[in-house]
């Protein structure tokens, strides 16, 4: 049986990323405790990338709209492990991750140590679907009106302010 996601095991990390002690998801978000999170930026073969908003039932930023699926990770998993298992359960994807490094995010909503992926949806209308309800609605962005459409929806603090720039110096 899966544990509700208030009781899910998380570990709370230092700001370099070493494991500290392991709580509950419930208390990492009542204290605001840094941990570790993924982002999986998905682009089509044309360059185009999948922008999605988040289920208003979601712990942080609820309805908002977000430029990289992903999420905490697992204790003791692996980034690439943990990229690839978030981007299969909010997206159904199943594809090759290029990493595109280490960032750090704080502010008074969530603390995070994460690491930013790349995939590239092959065949996207057959390959996309959200099976966990995570997302509620989504859309392919070209990449030059990225940032005309970041500035009319509301975005995930954290994919603002660390994969949007990383979006645009690539």
């Amino acid at each position: 049986m899966t544990p509700a996601p208030a009781d899910e095991l998380v570990e709370v990390v230092d700001p370099d990323g070493r494991v500290e002690r392991v709580v509950k998801r419930a208390e990492m978000r009542a204290g605001n405790l840094r941990h570790r999170a993924t982002y999986i930026v998905v682009r089509n073969v044309r360059g185009d990338v999948l922008v999605h908003q988040r289920a208003p039932w979601k712990d942080i930023w609820p309805s908002r709209w977000d430029v990289a699926f992903g999420g905490i990770c697992d204790v003791g998993e692996s980034w690439n492990v943990a990229a690839e298992r978030e981007l299969a359960e909010e997206s159904g994807l199943v594809a090759e991750l290029v990493d595109l490094g280490p960032v750090r995010f704080e502010n008074e909503a969530t603390r995070v140590v994460g690491r930013v992926f790349a995939a590239v949806a092959h065949d996207p209308a057959a390959a996309v679907r959200f099976p966990d309800g995570e997302v509620v609605d989504h859309g392919w962005v070209a990449a030059a009106e990225l940032p005309s459409w970041a500035a009319t929806h509301e975005l995930c603090d954290d994919s603002a302010a660390v994969v949007l720039p990383l979006l645009a110096t690539r």
